[in-house]
């Protein structure tokens, strides 16, 4: 292979120009001597040229499309740009293999931003926060690596194979993605691969066309954003019960809902994408003073208000805005005037408020609830795995029972009045709930702590008001 590779800036362009050149010589041994011999050709002298003084301009923050035939030489390009950009590129290929831990804790500098990237790439849910990698499917393994490019601080993200290993519409939504991020940060994207569908959700600034021999066509646009194809294709509708059980696995709570009002769907084509369940609020919930300015009574919330109590999402389907397309419109169908939303994730994923919705106050646990963990901590229960029914009944039958009741009695119960009597005002003392949690077999005190799991959380409120009346 004969290479020829400058690297020069315009400055009148404010860009780099690539001037390129490559062929490939072949080489001479007894069996291309015998194929010289049998077709009449002279390989001493043949040539296959790849490119001839090809020019590429690349600024800073583009997105190039590289397509072709495979053997056409797109990899020859990519690996070409790869050399001259040197240490500012990072190629795809050569990421580190992932660390055998869950993926909470193998990208981002802290909690906050490996959510963040992780939801990046479609990767937005709790049970895929503590996978590891080898546990996951062909696909969130790409999207990992995805994440890792997103975390190396590079300037720019070089991908050979671009998606091919994905079926069409992962591989779509996976491309629309990437190029949003890399534009929202400065990076530039640039991606080869023989797949032609992924002009739209790309949006390149550069688009090249490889052919066979030296043909080559480079197209120069000036992109304006766009939303994903895919999203063009769904439709929302009114679902029901059924619906939302089908997907119910997919949503880190999930089981069944009380009091559930309404619910839509989302399709694409024939395929069920996603659902958002309403349901009647609760009597008392932290931000909804703050949000109207008073306590509405319970005939006022039964009649004018609603909770988004789940919103879910294939994880297929994840990282182009489907969240927060499903909240925005069905909130428009909704026939109350007040929603509220409730949810851990609104922390990491303001989801909610792209939909419109309103951020009226940041929540963290009680401080009593802490000191009961805390306390189940010196037991022996592991705090991170608290929320898993089976593992509270498994280490129920290896502790005394009386040190597991200590660490509830600073609990107040106006905390566990909801578990107890849901939508009663009635305000549970101390005794009444302590006389409560006594009476529980192992199986119902091992869901009492669950529910600390789900009180430690860090919560969002958000609000919103219809105001078309």
């Amino acid at each position: 292979m004969r290479a020829r590779r400058v690297r020069r800036y315009d400055s009148e362009r404010g860009c780099y120009v690539y001037d390129i050149g490559f062929s490939s010589e072949a080489e001479q041994t007894d069996r291309t001597m015998k194929v010289g011999e049998a077709f009449g050709l002279g390989l001493d002298t043949h040539q296959h040229s790849l490119y001839d003084d090809f020019e590429l301009k690349l600024t800073p923050g583009d997105v190039v499309y590289i397509t072709g035939d495979s053997g056409s030489g797109k990899s020859v390009l990519l690996d070409a740009i790869r050399v001259d950009l040197g240490d500012e590129a990072i190629v795809m290929g050569d990421l580190p293999e992932p660390p055998d831990v869950p993926l909470v804790d193998a990208v981002g500098g802290d909690f906050s931003e490996a959510l963040k990237v992780l939801s990046r790439v479609g990767l937005n849910d709790a049970y895929l926060f503590l996978r590891k990698y080898s546990e996951l499917s062909a696909g969130q393994r790409y999207r990992f690596r995805l994440a890792q490019m997103i975390c190396s601080g590079k300037e720019y993200w070089l991908c050979d194979e671009f998606c091919s290993l994905l079926d069409r519409t992962t591989a779509r939504i996976v491309a629309y993605s990437m190029q949003k991020h890399a534009r929202r940060v400065g990076a530039s994207l640039i991606v080869a691969t023989s797949h032609t569908d992924l002009l739209g959700d790309l949006n390149p600034d550069t688009r090249i066309i490889k052919g066979w021999g030296d043909e080559v066509m480079i197209r120069y646009d000036h992109p304006v954003p766009r939303g994903c194809s895919i999203s063009e294709e769904i439709t929302i509708e009114e679902g029901e019960q059924v619906d939302y059980d089908r997907l119910q696995y997919l949503h880190y709570r999930g089981g069944a809902l009380r009091f559930p009002q309404r619910f839509y769907k989302m399709i694409h084509g024939k395929e069920l994408v996603g659902v958002i369940a309403y349901k009647y609020p609760l009597v008392r919930t932290q931000g909804r003073k703050e949000a109207v300015g008073y306590w509405p009574s319970v005939d006022e919330l039964n009649s004018e208000w609603s909770l988004i109590s789940r919103v879910i999402i294939h994880p297929k389907y994840r990282g182009i805005g489907l969240g927060s397309r499903l909240i925005s419109e069905t909130l428009q169908l909704q026939p109350c005037k007040h929603v509220e939303l409730v949810a851990v994730m609104a922390l990491y994923n303001p989801f909610a408020e792209h939909a419109g919705m309103s951020l009226v106050r940041k929540t963290e646990p009680h401080k009593y609830v802490l000191r009961a963990i805390d306390g189940l901590r010196k037991l022996g229960f592991d705090p991170s795995r608290i929320g898993s029914r089976r593992y509270n009944r498994e280490m129920l039958d290896g502790v005394d029972l009386e040190s597991v009741y200590d660490c509830f009695k600073f609990i107040h119960g106006s905390l566990f009045y909801r578990r107890i009597s849901h939508r009663s005002e009635k305000i549970v003392s101390k005794k009444e709930f302590l006389d409560w949690l006594y009476a529980q077999d192992l199986d119902s005190l091992a869901w009492s702590i669950q529910v600390l799991a789900v009180l430690a959380q860090s919560k969002a409120y958000l609000y919103w008001c219809r105001t078309d009346e």
